[in-house]
């Protein structure tokens, strides 16, 4: 049995659309493909999808809760709703979802509207459907703490919106209007063109008049027509702790405005996370490198390593090499979406000393002599390791 779609959001049967809304938005940020990659969650991501779609749907909601889960999906998959909410419009009718279906999106039904015109959308057939916006897309860049910790940062983006001075129409309110001579007030305009099956009618919508069927008078001053203005728009959004350089957090509703009240689009922001001075990241790993003296690599020693939260002592055992890599488990980044983290790789680098005193020279001339090698003072001692490897 499907999961009921109140459940799957989280919320009651009698919560409002905001809450329906903001629920969604907050399983999307948790189930979204780009920023989860648990199997499961992209069946989880879709069922979010699909519930806010009806809950969100005066006449869908109406017709779910009447019929309950199991009777709403049959008749959905059966072709739809009529606007009672009750299941119509057979396959091939003009006012279902069927594959022919004048009311649907996409499919032979476009094809048709196309070539023959009519469909569902009164006069301006597919340009009177209400359609989603455009999605926007912005880039956010991190510092890696702020990845490790996950944080709540601001994005200020440049996004068309409705114009309030004419609601969005493009004229101001009351405006006088004229019947288009382009299209006759039908909102499209129709060719003939024969081809070697014959004639073939197809149906555009009117350019003049952009489906409306009517021209006016006058045009916002506000936006020249066009029913949108851009403006500037400063959003708060989650980062969740662990994304990845080049990942995309999406933003459900903070796109362009749907035309002929359609949904809006949605805000994509791509995530830039900047190189870190002191560790460098492989996915949910980090890596370091350490520097130690001869001695330390020699007799052994604990040394102070950095993390991401908080500095640990690493154990250098006697006779540690130089490029010996040790690994602290757990302390690399989070892993996006799951638990725990990946761990922390230390690289020991012997550092060899620029000058010596007097004492130390002595004393790192008797251990090359102790060991067999020929020294002269002339030489560098060092380059005279260095040529002895």
């Amino acid at each position: 049995m499907s999961e009921d779609f109140y459940d799957v959001l989280g919320v009651s049967s009698d919560a409002s659309e905001d809450e329906i809304k903001r629920a969604y938005r907050k399983k999307a940020s948790e189930y979204h493909p780009d920023v989860n990659d648990d199997p499961d969650a992209e069946e989880k991501f879709k069922k979010a999808q699909k519930a806010k779609e009806v809950l969100t749907d005066e006449e869908k909601r109406r017709a779910y809760d009447r019929m309950g889960h199991e009777r709403f999906e049959q008749a959905e998959k059966r072709g739809g709703f009529d606007g009672d909410g009750g299941a119509g419009g057979g396959p091939f009718g003009g006012g279902g979802g069927g594959p022919f279906g004048g009311g649907g999106a996409g499919g032979m039904g476009d094809i048709f509207e196309q070539f023959f015109g009519g469909g569902a959308g009164g006069r301006g057939g597919r340009g009177d459907r209400p359609r989603q916006g455009s999605d926007l897309r912005t880039r956010l860049r991190l510092d890696l703490e702020e990845v490790y910790d996950g944080s709540e940062k601001t994005v200020t983006v440049r996004r068309p919106e409705r114009c309030d001075e004419c609601r969005g129409d493009g004229h101001p309110p009351g405006t006088d209007s004229r019947t288009c001579p382009e299209c006759n007030g039908r909102g499209q305009t129709t060719q003939v063109q024969q081809t070697p099956l014959g004639r073939v009618q197809q149906t555009q919508t009117c350019r003049r008049c952009s489906g409306e069927g009517e021209l006016y008078e006058e045009t916002c001053g506000e936006c020249g027509g066009e029913g949108q203005v851009r403006r500037e728009a400063s959003l708060s959004v989650d980062i969740p702790a662990g994304i990845q350089d080049g990942q995309t957090l999406r933003m459900e509703g903070e796109g362009a405005p749907g035309e002929n009240g359609g949904p809006n689009g949605d805000l994509l922001i791509e995530v830039s996370v900047a190189d870190h001075p002191g560790f460098e990241r492989d996915g949910d790993d980090l890596h370091y490198r350490q520097a130690i003296s001869f001695p330390q690599a020699t007799f052994g020693d604990t040394v102070t390593v950095p993390t991401m939260d908080g500095e640990v002592e690493l154990a250098v055992p006697e006779g540690t090499q130089s490029g010996e890599r040790f690994r602290l488990d757990g302390k690399g980044m989070p892993r996006l979406r799951r638990r725990g983290h990946g761990d922390l790789y230390v690289t020991v680098q012997v550092v060899t000393p620029e000058s010596l005193n007097e004492e130390q020279r002595e004393a790192l001339e008797a251990f090359a002599e102790a060991g067999g090698e020929e020294i002269e003072v002339e030489q560098g001692f060092f380059e005279k390791i260095k040529s002895s490897f």
